[in-house]
């Protein structure tokens, strides 16, 4: 079976989007590349900084209630039809729930062909990465370094702490079949 979806989760600033735009180079076809940030980007405004949506404190802690439930499920059925449809896809993700937010995802790509790839990378250049992008609340990189992969099972892991992304683009690539 060939390859179909690769989720990618890491912490906030582990360089999970740098390897997805990698990817998208490497891989023959296109492939979409699809992440928790689009699906927070596209919920009403009111949902940003709610308890029902989706909540990031001041220390960079994130808490997600039951209308972003609700809107993630669909997104990751949406996304689980692109696939079965022929679209390759790469999902950048942040698994918050550690092995429950992979439940979740398994469930939508049921009877697809998925690959699994930790990304991991030191807390302390998550954290300067974080502080150089100047667009992410304090905290958050520290906080999920380790956290989110947590009782997660994974295909393959690459470390972006003094690796690029191509390179690790391409070591995933090896990997689709």
């Amino acid at each position: 079976m060939t390859t179909q979806v690769i989720v990618l989760n890491g912490g906030s600033s582990s360089g999970k989007s740098g390897i997805a735009r990698c990817l998208q180079a490497v891989l023959p076809g296109p492939w979409l590349t699809l992440g928790v940030d689009t699906l927070i980007e596209a919920m009403p405004a009111a949902m940003q900084m709610s308890e029902a949506g989706i909540g990031l404190a001041a220390d960079g802690e994130v808490s997600v209630g039951p209308e972003f439930r609700a809107l993630e499920a669909a997104w990751m059925a949406g996304v689980a039809t692109m696939a079965r449809t022929g679209a390759g896809v790469v999902v950048d993700d942040v698994f918050l729930g550690g092995p429950e937010s992979q439940r979740r995802w398994r469930k939508a790509l049921d009877g697809l062909d998925v690959l699994w790839v930790g990304v991991r990378c030191e807390s302390e250049v998550a954290v300067g990465r974080e502080i150089a992008r100047g667009d992410r609340i304090a905290g958050m990189a520290e906080s999920q370094a380790e956290s989110v992969h947590r009782g997660v099972c994974y295909d393959l892991e690459v470390d972006t702490t003094r690796t690029e992304s191509l390179e690790c683009a391409r070591t995933i690539a090896a990997r689709v079949g």
